[in-house]
């Protein structure tokens, strides 16, 4: 469908309803010693705390979806605007500029689940939870990984019963994000116990508040708890809530995965995030360790690895916004992530010595500590660092599969 607006109209529009409801950012300039010296990657919160930041950010998602801006390229059906993808950079760029709630709990649902539903999920479930996720009326989170099935995602146990014109599920997931505060999640289940593994999966989307779902945080080593287990005692889905064909939930679930991949590997954590590396620098410099050779050799290596991540990563947000579908050169997006995340690690180590494990109360010192122990996390978190290099070695590169154990 062509747009039936100017990209100057939309600015215009765009700018007009972010000028009525939000502050402009301004010149921000970190300041050593000034404002927040959190750096953490799962920090720690009380569930006050984290009520407040859903219910503020489902309030700003709301107002910005009834304003036409929730899904700017979406099908007009389910609430979007059909508008071309340059409309989206354009508002992604301009809303920047502005003081708005964090979008943190609609990462998952609309970076990953929304895509899988609007590709593989039946018209029921795309007319119920499309327009709803958009405009934050609902919260989603992913149901993949299991006690004994993490990385080979599709040795999975969690299984799913046809009973009539629904699906009965048992089972255990586990390091679910959100899950605590999410309204549906997708989940692969396993619905022929005798096909080979990646054959008999199934997807489908569940109501998480449904009779038989358990949500249990997991205290990580930051402090925080911002993954759970979630235990399913014969939960019952309807059919219409199946997710692609019977037995092709591997094919569902890859198209998550691409997803999910994009999503962390082009995101703001590590060096070339938040903090930047203006930060790192500073560090160093209140450290008095300006000098050091080997602390200015690993700024450096920060600064040049975290450049051509980011290149990379647009470079891959501009094919996928061209139409195209991730592919498995995402692996190396999410890969170069955590490799620049423990650079940074060990960087701040090097530069903070005992005063990285004794908190003494001076600002931007101990505070690293949390990132530190977060990092091992994102290592995991998507795929180990092991997988995605057999995925960038076999599916990038196109060299031989590793032998199997059994070989």
């Amino acid at each position: 469908m062509a747009a039936t607006i100017s990209e100057e109209e939309f600015f215009a529009e765009a700018k007009a309803f972010l000028d009525a409801n939000a502050k402009p950012r301004g010149e921000q300039r970190a300041v050593w010693g000034q404002g927040s010296d959190q750096v953490g990657i799962f920090p720690e919160k009380t569930r006050e705390q984290e009520e407040a930041e859903v219910a503020e950010a489902k309030a700003w998602r709301q107002r910005v979806f009834d304003a036409g801006f929730g899904w700017i390229t979406g099908p007009a059906q389910y609430g979007g605007r059909e508008l071309p993808g340059s409309y989206e950079r354009a508002w992604q760029a301009l809303a920047a500029r502005y003081d708005t709630p964090p979008s943190t709990p609609f990462g998952i649902g609309l970076g990953m689940i929304a895509p899988t539903i609007l590709a593989h999920g039946t018209d029921v479930a795309r007319e119920r939870y499309l327009q709803a996720m958009y405009r934050g009326d609902v919260i989603a989170c992913q149901l993949f990984s299991e006690p004994g099935a993490g990385s080979d995602l599709a040795g999975l146990q969690t299984r799913a019963v046809r009973d009539g014109d629904e699906w009965v599920i048992t089972g255990q997931k586990v390091w679910t994000s959100g899950a605590q505060y999410s309204d549906i999640g997708e989940i692969i289940c396993r619905t022929d116990p005798d096909a080979p593994k990646h054959k008999g999966l199934t997807g489908f989307v569940v109501d998480m508040h449904a009779p038989g779902v358990d949500v249990r945080p997991l205290r990580q080593m930051t402090g925080g708890a911002s993954f759970n287990e979630v235990f399913f005692n014969e939960v019952r889905v309807p059919d219409d809530h199946r997710l692609g064909d019977v037995n092709q939930g591997w094919t569902v679930a890859l198209t998550t995965l691409m997803n999910e991949r994009a999503s962390i590997g082009g995101g703001g954590a590590g060096a070339g995030g938040t903090m930047g590396i203006g930060r790192l620098m500073d560090l160093v410099r209140h450290m008095g360790k300006a000098p050091d050779p080997v602390l200015r050799q690993q700024l450096a290596d920060v600064f040049v690895h975290t450049s051509v991540a980011r290149y990379t990563n647009l470079r891959a947000m501009a094919k996928m916004k061209a139409g195209q579908l991730p592919g498995p050169e995402l692996s190396i997006a999410k890969l170069s992530l955590t490799q620049n995340m423990q650079r940074v690690s060990q960087l701040v180590e090097r530069a903070l010595g005992p005063k990285i494990t004794a908190d003494t109360g001076e600002w931007g010192t101990y505070a690293w500590a949390e990132f530190i122990l977060g990092v091992p996390g994102m290592r995991v978190a998507g795929g180990t660092d092991e997988v995605m290099r057999n995925i960038i070695g076999e599916r990038v590169l196109g060299l031989p599969k590793e032998p199997r154990a059994d070989t």
